[in-house]
């Protein structure tokens, strides 16, 4: 059990927020540096470390708080039921926001990122309280292996009904199909046929999220914090090149399929991205060092501490901003964008900066809330 609050899975957190806000923010769609946005289908950017990365962060906070809380002495029926109704209650964010402004319920998208957070929590919360390390990682090896075998040899239809085996190419795959069974006509309108956070891939995403359970296991055992850092690095080199491996082999790197190569895959990323904030700000056996990191560090840990409030109140205002309407018929975003827009940039500066001051808007309002000590639990 961890005896103190882990400052760099604050920051850890905050960064992961920080860097989602920039993503989803920019000011013109058509105007990205490749980082920062999606890869097209197979392969990844910075962009597509971001989700798992909260997949990840939530199963370490799942491990370190269930695990105190029975420590405690708390009966885990409890703990299920507690996890369980928070899990639940962030689904309901997500859909409540999919629903603004009009609130239409016959053709409002169901799955989101926060219902895929949401819906992982509900699924590993057992899993953390009724099974050991081992188990949880034969979970892992499980969920993974049974997704890959559905998806390389279930015979579907696509949305024509041309039938498809094994096929990975959007709209063909398995969990189109049952996308489109279940939740159609409430899938992401973008794509209306396939949803990047469908029903079956949330499988694969409850391992990403294992694999932050299994990272809590290790942060709370009683190792050194210096060793405690290495082999997070160490972890997280082993499961890239196993994730190059399952790209190369099973499945390709793809994070709309959420294949077991990019779950394994960008749990390494985790892995070594966490490791380096933990070995600055809770390892760091230098404690001049270690300051100078939490000052350097300290906006991502503001961030942090109410991330799951400001990413839901970003998307909020985003939503606002377009469409609040003027006179002119120029929407409040268009005002706040043209003068950048027409300010001599490049086009991907000037939308890059926008996405700046979306950052920085937002960190105004969470220092506010971290200087009030006013932190938005669920």
């Amino acid at each position: 059990m961890m005896s103190k609050r882990l400052l760099s899975l604050d920051a850890f957190r905050g960064f992961t927020v920080a860097a989602m806000l920039l993503v989803n923010n920019p000011g013109d769609w058509g105007h990205l540096y490749g980082p920062l946005e999606h890869a097209p289908w197979d392969g990844w950017t910075f962009t597509d470390w971001i989700f798992p990365f909260f997949v990840f962060i939530s199963g370490i906070s799942m491990t370190i708080s269930l695990g105190r809380l029975a420590a405690q002495g708390a009966n885990r029926q409890v703990l299920l039921t507690r996890t369980v109704r928070r899990g639940l209650t962030i689904i309901a964010i997500g859909i409540a926001l999919n629903l603004f402004p009009h609130f239409n319920f016959h053709t409002v998208r169901i799955p989101g990122v926060l219902q895929r957070l949401g819906l992982c929590t509900v699924l590993t919360a057992p899993l953390v309280l009724y099974f050991g390390w081992r188990g949880q990682l034969a979970w892992i090896v499980g969920l993974l292996g049974a997704y890959a075998v559905a998806m390389l040899n279930a015979t579907v239809p696509d949305a024509t009904g041309v039938m498809h085996t094994g096929s990975l190419v959007k709209g063909e795959d398995l969990g189109a199909f049952i996308d489109r069974t279940l939740l159609g006509g409430h899938l992401w309108v973008q794509a209306k046929t396939w949803d990047p956070e469908g029903l079956l891939s949330t499988l694969p995403a409850v391992a990403s999220q294992l694999f932050g359970v299994l990272a809590g296991h290790w942060l709370a055992s009683k190792r050194e914090p210096m060793e405690k850092a290495m082999w997070l690095l160490v972890a997280g080199l082993a499961l890239l090149w196993i994730g190059q491996v399952g790209d190369a082999w099973l499945m390709p790197i793809n994070k709309n399929l959420w294949t077991p190569s990019f779950s394994v895959f960008m749990a390494g990323w985790a892995c070594i991205v966490f490791g380096v904030f933990y070995w600055l700000l809770d390892a760091m056996p230098l404690p001049l060092l270690r300051e100078k990191a939490a000052r350097l560090l300290k906006p991502c840990v503001v961030f942090g501490m109410n991330a799951l409030f400001i990413f839901a109140l970003s998307g909020l205002i985003a939503r606002i901003l377009g469409l609040v309407k003027f006179e002119s018929g120029e929407t409040l975003k268009g005002l706040l964008w043209a003068p950048i827009r027409d300010s001599g940039l490049a086009p991907v500066n000037a939308s890059l900066v926008y996405a700046i001051g979306f950052v920085l808007a937002m960190y105004v309002i969470a220092w506010f809330m971290w200087k009030k000590r006013w932190f938005v639990k669920v």
